[in-house]
């Protein structure tokens, strides 16, 4: 069901941005509303600054804006791009600010990437669901406890609040927005227009580097890991890696809890899972990735990739594959 337009023509849709702001992060969501418009729609884009001065994006471009906060007043959509900065840096007060006061009187509030560590600064995720890049994803929940963070969402809404994950995530809740208001036909259609998907299988784990996990600490769990990716389809069962470690399956099981907060053949299966999607990036098929990492079939690694990424391993490699066998293997 779509939302009726405010008073006034069309529904203003405010862009803030600042130093070192994602070129894509503003771009992208502006096109989606700038094609809506084509299609029949009435938004009106305006790009602000915190103190409404011109900005330099991320890749050197400049980009000019239209002025200050002030200039948003009757604001219907606000988003806040993101960066590089976030979380390696605080927050400006200066930023924060602005996006409290373009968030105060708008109908919904959105940010693209880290643009969530804005919104978080500014008080506007305490007490909500809330995603970002997953490189980042984790930093976010661990400064701002208070927002309940999503580690593997495409886009989160929670009331008026919208956050995306990464970048071209940005154009998945654009489009969201634009089904909110215009219906789904009229998103549908500037999804085949931008030649991007409309609704996305799967969240953004499909999307993270493989084996990205954090070496273990405790050198007998570094030696797991080792014996694991060195020969994926030996055993490994845990009365096997506890015999190699020469400790009892009791211990190897308590060292998984306690470092790791799993358990020793979730781990193992979290490592012949990363293997396997390199396989499939490699252009490996599916049975061949499944063999060569250790799992007993095919159907045991499509039951993983499920429950890990949302999408069958065959869906996963026509997204990221790199290339056929024989080129892998030359």
């Amino acid at each position: 069901m779509s939302h009726p337009k405010p008073d006034g023509a069309g529904r203003s849709v405010v862009i803030l941005v600042y130093d070192g702001a994602k070129l894509l992060d503003v771009a992208g969501p502006a096109d989606v509303f700038g094609e809506a418009n084509r299609l029949g729609a009435d938004y009106r884009i305006t790009v602000v600054s915190p103190d409404g001065a011109d900005v330099t994006t991320s890749v050197g471009i400049r980009l000019a804006v239209d002025g200050g906060p002030e200039l948003a007043a009757d604001a219907d959509t606000v988003i806040v791009a993101g960066a590089d900065l976030y979380p390696g840096s605080a927050v400006p007060r200066t930023l924060s600010d602005a996006a409290l006061a373009l968030a105060r009187d708008a109908r919904r509030t959105a940010s693209i990437c880290t643009g969530a560590f804005i919104l978080a600064e500014a008080g506007l995720l305490d007490g909500k669901r809330a995603t970002t890049h997953w490189k980042v994803a984790r930093a976010l929940a661990s400064r701002y406890p208070q927002t309940a963070v999503d580690l593997d969402a495409i886009y989160v809404r929670d009331g008026a609040t919208y956050t995306s994950a990464g970048v071209s995530a940005g154009i998945d809740l654009a489009l969201a927005l634009v089904e909110e208001d215009e219906g789904p036909d009229l998103s549908r259609a500037v999804a085949r227009a931008l030649v991007v998907y409309l609704q996305r299988a799967g969240g953004q784990s499909q999307f993270s580097a493989p084996l990205q996990g954090t070496a273990p600490r405790t050198p007998a769990l570094r030696r797991i890991v080792d014996l694991v990716v060195a020969d994926p389809t030996a055993q490994h069962t845990q009365a096997d890696l506890a015999a190699q470690l020469n400790v009892s399956t009791r211990h190897l099981s308590r060292l998984f809890r306690d470092e790791l907060a799993t358990t020793p053949t979730r781990y193992v299966e979290s490592i012949r899972f990363d293997i396997a999607r390199s396989l499939l990036d490699q252009g490996y098929n599916a049975t061949e990735a499944a063999q060569r990492a250790g799992f007993p079939s095919y159907e045991s690694l499509r039951r993983v990739f499920a429950r890990e990424l949302g999408v069958s391993p065959a869906a996963y490699q026509r997204r990221f594959r790199t290339g056929d066998r024989s080129a892998a293997a030359s």
